[in-house]
This record gives structure tokens, sequence and C-alpha cells, in this order.
């Protein structure tokens, strides 16, 4: 598959920030437009202790024991999560804490290696992996404010070569189990999601076997005029499922609800899944600080190659038509990273 990407190549953020003498940001990190990050808080109305939890022992445990009613009450709560938010919080996942913690630990210290070192990571134009933004198609394009380092983990086909194996160690080998991990952790959820929604013969989780793998690593440096900028600009992901797992206690991640921008506080080593296409398109959002760093790293699940992307012919029906054209996963994913505006913009170009 081809997945060339843009020929611009962007600033480090990083390296801006650094200037003791900073006291706005370039002009071309100013949202001026629908995007303008709104600095309001919501929380007062819903707060974000209301946000939905998924312990997913439960799903996995009571299913095979006597205890039916509880593994159906932790199944309706999944359901409602994904129907009503788009998203929710996971515990109890199976990933070590240790692991976790060591993806934490090699992630602060890729962020905080040398300009010289980081360079050898670098997107070359034209490239979709590496540091830098591959949807930034023009020089006049509004940038977020981070430094983004894109990878493509699985399958391993279509690693990049010069790539990966550059990851310091102990890092890398941590990343390859982690990769592979989370692969079998979203390959459960949506087994669970099918038996909730209905969806019969595997339909769903077949598109997945073999599935693309990618993942963004987000370091946010603290921002003059975070008010002014976006950490990422709201958006819904265009691929299967995303996990994010936030490194620091650093607030920035936002969901929207309701029409209004929800600030969630996420629970120690709990991943962030926000689903996309089988459930609710969730708009999501970062903000940055003034005076503190922030960090991430997310997990984006997509289909196989050799798939078609479409609505899923068990739930269709008479009463239930089809709203959405079907079309080959290659070119599901070529049109995602071949424009400018992507998520929301994009899913919604595939309604019929």
């Amino acid at each position: 598959m081809d997945f060339r990407s843009s020929n611009v190549v962007v600033p480090c953020v990083q390296e801006l920030a650094k200037d003791p003498n900073m006291v706005s940001v370039p002009p071309r990190y100013i949202r001026n437009d629908q995007t303008q990050i709104d600095q309001t808080n919501n929380s007062s109305v819903i707060s974000s202790d209301e946000t939905p939890v998924i312990n997913f022992q439960n799903l996995l445990l009571f299913s095979q024991s006597h205890h039916p009613e509880l593994y159906q009450s932790e199944l309706n709560k999944l359901h409602s999560a994904c129907k009503e938010w788009g998203f929710f919080q996971l515990v109890n996942h199976g990933i070590s804490d240790s692991l976790v913690e060591k993806i934490k630990e090699g992630i602060e210290k890729l962020c905080k290696l040398p300009i010289e070192e980081k360079n050898k990571l670098w997107r070359n134009p034209g490239d979709l992996e590496g540091i830098g933004d591959p949807v930034v198609f023009s020089d006049e394009q509004k940038l977020d404010w981070k430094d983004e380092l894109f990878l493509i983990t699985l399958p391993l086909a279509l690693r990049n070569p010069h790539l990966f194996p550059n990851l310091p160690l102990p890092f890398r080998e941590n990343l390859e189990i982690y990769s592979l991990q989370l692969a079998k952790l979203a390959k459960d959820i949506i087994s669970q999601m099918e038996k909730v929604i209905g969806i019969e013969s595997k339909e769903i989780s077949k598109l997945f076997e073999d599935g693309i793998q990618s993942m963004s690593i987000n370091y946010y440096p603290p921002c003059p005029q975070p008010e002014k900028v976006t950490g990422v600009a709201p958006h819904s992901d265009a691929c299967g499922i995303t996990f994010l797992l936030q490194l620091n206690q650093v607030d920035g991640f936002q969901v929207k609800k309701d029409g209004m921008w929800i600030p969630i506080k996420p629970l120690p080593n709990a991943f962030i899944i926000i689903t996309n296409g089988i459930y609710l398109s969730n708009e999501h959002k970062a903000i940055v600080n003034s005076t503190k760093e922030r960090m991430s790293i997310a997990t984006f699940l997509n289909t196989n190659e050799d798939c078609e992307i479409g609505p899923a012919h068990s739930l269709i029906t008479q009463q239930n038509p089809a709203l959405y054209k079907t079309l080959s996963s290659k070119d599901y994913v070529k049109g995602i990273f071949s424009r400018e505006v992507y998520g929301r913009s994009y899913v919604q170009e595939m309604k019929l």
C-alpha cells in the first residue's frame, strides 16, 4: 500500500519553545478559524467524573463464569459508552503496569533527545512516517503546537526499514511488545462490540485480522499563548479504534459531548479508547499549557489491506438501510492521507 504523503516539512516546535525570549507564537500556529480553541470550562455542566469507564476484566471473566448478569451489565455499559460518547476509559485491560511504565520512560527519553539525534527520525518529504506532520500540504496551512512521531508498527512488512530500527534501545524492544499486546486487546474489544450490537459471523473482526496498526507519539511543549493555538485541532479519527495513553498528569485531552468540550482526567495507566465507524465517531482535541509539557502516545487500529470498508451487512435491513459507501481499504486509506482536512469531514464524505 502506498502511504506517501505531504512534501511539506514542518519545524520542530520543541526547539521553538526553548527560546527564552518568546512571548508570542509564530502566526502560523495562531488559530482564527472555526477550530479556534474554546478555553471555557464546561466541567460544571458535565463533570469529567461522569465520563464512562469500562472494567475489561469483567467482560473477560464474567463471560466464562456463573455470573452472566454481571457480564451483561458491563457489556451494556460498553454499548452505552460507544453509542452515547464514542469513547471510554479502559481499566484492568491486561497490559502490565511495568510495560506501560517502560513505554512512558522510553518516550520521555525520546522527547529529550538532542535535535541532532531527532533529525535521524525526521520525516522525509513525501513520506508518512517520522517526526513531523504528514497532513500539512501547504506552507500557509495552520499548524498544531506539537511534535509528532508517526510510525506504522503492524504488519511488519509495512514498517519503514530506515525508521523503526533507529529508535533507541530498550524503547524499541518495549514498543515491539506493546504493539503486539495492543493488537490483541483491540481484537478482544471488537469481539465484545460485535456481541452487543448483533454483528454476525465475525463480520467486523475478520476485517482487522492482520490489520494495519500505527502509532503517534506526541509532545506538546509549553506555549506562551495557549489560548491562541491547538495541541490537536478538533477532529474525529478515521481508523477503527484508537488507544490513547497519556504519559504525564497534565490536562489536555477533551471530547465533545452535546455540543460542549469536556476535559478528561485520565485514570492511572488507563487507556482512553476512541471508537469510530462501529459506533459514534467521536470528535476530540488537545489543548496545551503555558508552563507544563504534555506527552501522549496514540495507537490506531485499522483494517487489513485486502478488504472492503462499509456498512455491516448483518445490520442492513429495509428499515435500516446503508447510509455510507463501501470502498476498498486501500482507497479508504489513500483518501485519509491525501487531504488537508481529515477526520470528521472524511467520514461525512463517505455518506451516500
